[in-house]
């Protein structure tokens, strides 16, 4: 009958072609293929809160952030204000952002591989934007004992190095470390002149134990 279903076949054909090429006879239809080297979804302008998101969940996968740590980069990227603590408050709410359990985790695994003292693991804490009370309980899960037994922990790894100054300097070398740590004077001298005590205590004992193995005193009155 004429032509036409010859036409229609070319037709469904070609559309057939078309698909299994992955080329859509709509550049801009919805099976349009995205453009390579095109603009990600975060650098679209129309969409702040989008990018907000995306900004936050890449900070979050190298490592937990505060919720000012996030709000401070996302003020640099220029994310509005209030688009910032739309996204924030979305985050916190589902469990991604949560200072608490930073600060908690902040302050063992610092005081446990550092040394650090109450002190200074507050500042640190706060320094990151974590609320004042927020760090106060977190850093209550240190105690004196454990600020002791890490300051003992820190001089006895730096008492090698000085055993060839004399005892002030070696003395005013390990306070100053343990001040830098955050501890208080007090503590910081106790500590270092107990070290030091034992230290020279150590040495005598076993100069005493090398005379008398030589019989180097046998001589004496």
């Amino acid at each position: 009958m004429g032509g036409w279903p010859d036409a229609r076949e070319r037709s469904a054909s070609g559309r057939r072609r078309g698909r299994r090429s992955g080329s859509s006879p709509d550049p801009d239809g919805p099976d349009a293929a995205p453009p390579s080297g095109g603009p990600h979804a975060e650098d679209d302008p129309g969409d702040p809160e989008q990018v907000a998101r995306s900004i936050c969940l890449r900070a979050l996968t190298g490592a937990p952030k505060t919720r000012q740590q996030l709000a401070d980069l996302l003020a640099k990227r220029g994310i509005p204000d209030d688009v910032a603590d739309l996204v924030l408050d979305r985050f916190g709410e589902v469990g991604l952002i949560d200072d608490a359990a930073f600060a908690r985790a902040w302050v063992t695994s610092r005081q446990a591989g550092r040394g650090l003292a109450r002190r200074a693991l507050k500042a640190e804490l706060r320094a990151k934007g974590v609320d004042g009370e927020v760090a106060e309980e977190a850093v209550a899960l240190v105690d004196d004992q454990d600020e002791w037994e890490a300051a003992r922990r820190l001089v006895q790894r730096r008492m090698p190095g000085l055993r060839r100054v004399d005892r002030v300097t070696a003395e005013r070398r390990l306070v100053g470390m343990l001040a830098r740590k955050g501890y208080g004077a007090g503590l910081a001298a106790w500590v270092v002149r107990e070290a030091l005590d034992d230290d020279r205590n150590g040495k005598d004992a076993v100069e005493s134990d090398v005379h008398d193995e030589l019989g180097l005193d046998a001589h004496l009155p």
